[in-house]
C-alpha cells in the first residue's frame, strides 16, 4: 500500500499548480481557434464558394498540378536527405571532439536566423552557371539553379537544422553502455546501429523529418531565387498562390491554398501515425 497525501486522505483531489482541466482546456481551445482554426476555416469557406466543379477545375489544371507536385515532392526528398545526413551530423557533434566543433555547431542554426531571401541569393550565386560550384556542375550536365534540383537544394538548406536539433539531444542522452553491451555479446557494427541505436532515436528522427517536410512545403523566399519560377518546370505552389493574388484571382488562390492544406494534413497525419507506431515498438 502507498501512503496517501493529506488532500487524498480527506477525500479531496490533490492541489495542482496549474488551474483545473476545464479552465486550461477552454483557454487552449480559444487560443487555437483564434490563431489556427478560424484562419484555416476562412480559407476553406472561401474556396467552397467556387462549388465543387469550380474548385476541381481550379486545382486540376496542369499548371497547378505541376506546382503542387514540385512543392510536395521537393519537400519530401529534401526532408529525406536531411533525415540521413542530419543524423550523421548530429552523431558527429555528439560523439566526436574536434577543432572548431562549437563554431560548426552554432553554424547549423544559421538557416533559422538568416532571412530566406538572403539564403536564396547565396544559393543562386553558388549554383548558377557561373557560380563557384555551378561552373563545375553544368559542364557535367548537372543543372542546379533554375531547375527543380535547385528547389530541393534550397529546401535541404533550410530544413537541416530541424533534424539536427531534434536528434542531437536524444543522442546525448542515449546510454553508451547498451552499445558496449551489444559489442560484448558479439553484435556487429551494423547490428548495433539497426537494433540498438536506431530504435532509440527513430521517434525523434521522424519528428525532425516531419518538421523539415512541413517547413519545406511552405517555403517561399529562398526557393524563388534559385528556382527560376518557370511555369510547368520550376514553379512552386506558394509562388502560384502569390501570382493568382496579384491577378486578383482570389478564388483560384484559395483553391490552391485549400489543396495544399488538405494534402499537408493528410501527409502529416500519416507521418504522426507512423511516429506513434515507432514509439510503441
Amino acid at each position: 500500500m502507498t501512503a496517501l497525501t493529506l488532500p487524498e486522505a480527506r477525500g479531496r483531489s490533490p492541489r495542482r499548480v496549474i488551474p483545473g482541466f476545464g479552465l486550461t482546456l477552454g483557454i487552449t481551445i480559444a487560443y487555437l481557434s483564434l490563431i489556427v482554426l478560424i484562419p484555416l476555416a476562412g480559407v476553406l469557406l472561401r474556396s467552397a464558394g467556387l462549388g465543387f466543379d469550380g474548385f476541381w477545375h481550379a486545382v486540376t489544371s496542369p499548371r497547378v498540378l505541376n506546382a503542387l507536385k514540385l512543392s510536395f515532392g521537393a519537400a519530401f526528398f529534401a526532408a529525406l536527405f536531411n533525415a540521413v545526413f542530419g543524423l550523421l551530423v548530429a552523431w558527429v557533434f555528439v560523439r566526436y571532439p574536434f577543432p572548431g566543433k562549437r563554431v560548426l555547431d552554432a553554424a547549423i542554426d544559421l538557416p533559422f536566423a538568416l532571412p530566406t531571401a538572403v539564403a536564396g541569393i547565396a544559393l543562386t550565386a553558388l549554383y548558377s552557371g557561373n557560380g563557384w560550384i555551378g561552373q563545375f556542375l553544368e559542364p557535367l550536365g548537372i543543372k542546379v539553379a533554375f531547375s527543380p534540383v535547385g528547389v530541393v537544394v534550397a529546401l535541404m538548406f533550410i530544413g537541416l537544422p530541424f533534424v539536427v536539433r531534434t536528434v542531437q539531444p536524444v543522442l546525448e542522452e542515449a546510454e553508451k553502455e547498451l552499445e558496449e553491451a551489444a559489442a560484448v555479446l558479439g553484435a556487429t557494427r551494423l547490428q548495433t546501429v539497426v537494433r540498438v541505436i536506431l530504435p532509440t532515436i527513430l521517434p525523434s528522427l521522424l519528428t525532425g523529418f516531419t518538421l523539415a517536410f512541413a517547413r519545406g512545403v511552405g517555403e517561399y523566399g529562398s526557393v524563388i531565387f534559385i528556382a527560376g519560377n518557370l511555369p510547368m518546370v520550376s514553379e512552386i505552389a506558394p509562388l502560384l498562390i502569390i501570382i493568382k493574388l496579384e491577378e486578383f484571382d482570389y478564388a483560384g488562390a484559395t483553391a490552391v491554398a485549400t489543396a495544399m492544406l488538405v494534402i499537408s494534413f493528410v501527409m502529416l497525419l500519416a507521418i504522426n501515425l507512423l511516429q506513434a507506431w515507432a514509439r510503441k515498438k
